[in-house]
């Protein structure tokens, strides 16, 4: 009996795992246009100990998202590759990516001079990749569930039609701060 159910675990997590890497590579899907100028955020401030993201136009919020983080966000500012912090500072939405694995992801400038040199200083690359993104693709349906332990590897986490709303709203170059 416990044989069979070995068999019948392995069975479901090579499955989970093969539906992923299919979904990976499908995509997300046409990406949203952009939203009127007036609806475009310019500044994005992450509140990483409240698990909060803010998009602003001047001094007014536009949109409040609930995140995920890396899963070792609390321990501090991301310092190297793989350590699973997300950074700290102030960066800016640099590039985007329609076809990433999680639905949509828009590209944070990290690491900085300052995070490659301090990374660098202690013998570490200093990692990179860090997005802001919907869920992987293909996991849609998880919604807000993602919500209930921080699961990336120093990403912002949202539900995939909070990331096209984000999408639509926040134009590459956009300052991005990132407070504990």
């Amino acid at each position: 009996m416990t044989r069979n159910r070995l068999i019948l675990l392995a069975a479901i997590a090579v499955s989970f795992f093969a539906y992923t890497k299919v979904m990976a590579k499908i995509g997300s899907g046409s990406p949203p246009p952009d939203a009127p100028l007036e609806q475009q955020a310019d500044l994005i401030r992450v509140y990483k100990s409240d698990r909060r993201m803010v998009l602003f136009r001047g001094d007014t919020p536009l949109s409040t998202y609930r995140i995920s983080l890396g899963s070792t966000a609390d321990e501090g500012p991301k310092q190297r590759e793989g350590d699973e912090k997300t950074p700290e500072g102030r960066y800016e939405i640099d590039w985007r990516n329609p076809r990433s694995m999680a639905h949509l992801s828009l590209h944070i400038s990290y690491p900085s001079p300052a995070d490659r040199q301090n990374a660098e200083a202690k013998g570490y690359p200093p990692g990179g990749d860090i997005m802001i993104h919907g869920l992987p693709n293909g996991w849609g349906f998880v919604q807000s569930m993602h919500l209930l332990w921080d699961w990336t590897d120093g990403c912002i986490a949202v539900t995939d039609q909070e990331m096209r709303d984000i999408w639509a709203r926040v134009p590459d170059h956009t300052p991005i701060e990132i407070a504990p």
